[in-house]
């Protein structure tokens, strides 16, 4: 009996030793759980899974010693560990060496990179092992011991309450499957920081949801539509823009509308019904015949929210980007300066309208320091982590990069507050000047009265005096006073602004309505919905 006991305990430990390669913490766990049960001796886990785990440690570095940076190109090391990845720890074991190992045991997907890498690298192999050995020496004992000492507290209520071993192994499991998550997120300061981002965007109003922050925005549109005796009065508000500008408007009509007023960025439509070649070839042609030059500007004909802008520098870039966007396109010459988002109305029947709002868009910049990587920098920038996704998308290419020592990148290039930019209140700079040069501007658009100007300057100087300007876009009735987005304003005082527009919508609608004008109908602002929807969702790419 002795003897099958012993052979009984020695295949156990065996077994958990292989295991171990499957899933570490899964076996430790499973080992401690075995040992509160009296399955195994608790020294024998400890032993089982330290030996297992060592062994692990050492075949990483041996495939990484062996095969070297040629394992990324096979399938399953792709599917495993990305070269980002690999390149992350390469990195640490030349600043950190031996603490890498010890760090790769808390953080959570770095084991295996930075052994394999260790191998790869040519790095001592006697001295490697010794610090596997302590790592696994120090790791595997923590483990196992507090999933035995959590194994037997279960063991003692569960088994109370006749439910048995299997009981004690899924609570002891999940308990410590759940702690030893926590623990890892705690201890790895880019997960903290990700999630100190995400903590930031529920806590800052300008980051939420739409289905949180529209709510009482809508509660005053049903309000006014009730005051006003019309569901769709406030399309009326610009009667030369297909509904008002509700959505799905074509922006080119629009520059083209406004183009005799000699301030419109330069700008050609290029059809999305025709085949890549034909595109590429009309878009050359035109921007020869208007002179422009790299960068330019290329956008969807129907977008919102600066959906499916995009920079372009090189025609292979301009060729590529046309070949995959089978949407009407917008090739707009490229204006630098600074940019103004300049909400504007006008009553029917006055030579005057009014700046409601200006917003100036800033670009993020981060500042390199020759050792942070570009992921880095922005997880450590106050207000950038709370986009860390939205710039990863946009700077996937270098997002692993080290810039050089006060190389200054800017994130994003579009000024849209849902792609990066940062949004300031500059109603202050608002003058009589101003005013004056978008009168003058909006008396070439016969039929509109209300909207978002974004028009880019060289300087605030030549903005408040109202010279100089270059309209990039005109948004219609549901574009918004974007200065809301500062984040000095409460989320209250970003209703109070909605709220004032909204009803100069409806006003401006209601008396365009007195004077002759037809609101949309009902069915038609849901076509144009659909319409947009359907364009989205086929070509996600174009408008994303």
């Amino acid at each position: 009996m002795i003897e099958d006991s012993a052979a009984s305990g020695l295949g156990l430990m065996v077994l958990l030793a292989a295991s171990t390669l499957v899933s570490e913490d899964l076996t430790t766990i499973g080992a401690g759980v075995l040992a509160a049960d009296g399955r195994i001796s608790l020294a024998g886990a400890v032993i089982a899974c330290f030996a297992g785990i060592l062994v692990g440690d050492l075949l990483l570095f041996l495939a990484g010693r062996i095969f070297g940076w040629r394992l990324l190109t096979l399938p399953l090391a792709r599917r495993v560990v990305s070269p980002e990845a690999l390149d992350r720890g390469a990195a640490w074991l030349e600043k950190y060496g031996a603490a890498a190992v010890l760090v790769s045991r808390l953080v959570p997907g770095t084991r295996l990179p930075t052994y394999v890498a260790a191998g790869a690298l040519g790095t001592d192999a006697r001295t490697f092992a010794v610090w596997f050995t302590v790592a696994a020496a120090l790791w595997t004992p923590l483990l196992v011991g507090v999933s035995s000492t959590l194994g037997a507290t279960f063991a003692r209520s569960t088994l109370v309450a006749g439910q048995g071993l299997a009981a004690v192994a899924l609570a002891t499991l999940a308990v410590m499957w759940m702690l030893l998550s926590a623990g890892r997120l705690v201890l790895s300061r880019r997960n903290r920081r990700v999630v100190y981002g995400l903590w930031k965007r529920t806590v800052r109003w300008e980051f939420w949801p739409p289905w949180i922050f529209y709510p009482p925005v809508l509660a005053c549109i049903v309000f006014l539509m009730i005051r006003h005796r019309g569901v769709t009065v406030f399309t009326a508000a610009n009667p030369g823009i297909p509904g008002g500008g509700f959505i799905g408007e074509s922006k080119f009509s629009i520059l083209r509308a406004l183009s005799p007023s000699g301030v419109v960025a330069r700008a050609a439509l290029i059809p999305g019904d025709l085949p890549a070649s034909r595109r590429i070839g009309i878009a050359t042609r035109v921007m020869t015949a208007l002179g422009l030059t790299f960068p330019v500007v290329v956008k969807p004909d129907q977008g919102q929210r600066g959906s499916g802008v995009v920079v372009v520098r090189t025609g292979d870039e301009l060729a590529a980007h046309l070949s995959r966007s089978p949407i009407d396109l917008i090739v707009q010459e490229y204006v630098p300066g600074l940019e103004f988002g300049v909400f504007y109305y006008r009553r029917p029947g006055q030579q005057r309208g009014r700046i409601l709002s200006i917003t100036e868009k800033r670009f993020p910049i981060v500042t390199g320091d020759g050792r942070r990587t570009l992921e880095e920098l922005v997880l450590d920038d106050a207000r950038a982590v709370c986009l860390v996704r939205a710039y990863r998308r946009l700077h996937r290419e270098r997002w692993h990069d080290v810039p050089a020592s006060g190389e200054r990148l800017q994130l994003v290039e579009v000024g849209s507050h849902c792609r990066g930019s940062i949004f300031a209140d500059a109603t202050p700079l608002v003058t009589p000047e101003l005013e004056s040069a978008f009168d003058d501007i909006s008396s070439h658009f016969d039929g509109f009265y209300f909207g978002r100007f974004d028009v880019r300057t060289p300087s605030v100087e030549a903005f408040r005096s109202g010279t100089d300007l270059r309209v990039l876009e005109l948004n219609g009735v549901t574009s918004e006073a974007t200065h809301i987005y500062d984040a000095a304003n409460s989320v209250l005082d970003a209703w109070r602004v909605l709220f004032v527009q909204w009803r100069l919508a409806f006003e401006i609608g209601a008396e365009n309505r007195r004077r002759g004008f037809a609101p949309a109908t009902f069915a038609s602002l849901l076509t144009l919905v659909r319409d947009y929807r359907q364009t989205a969702r086929l070509h996600p790419q174009a408008l994303g």
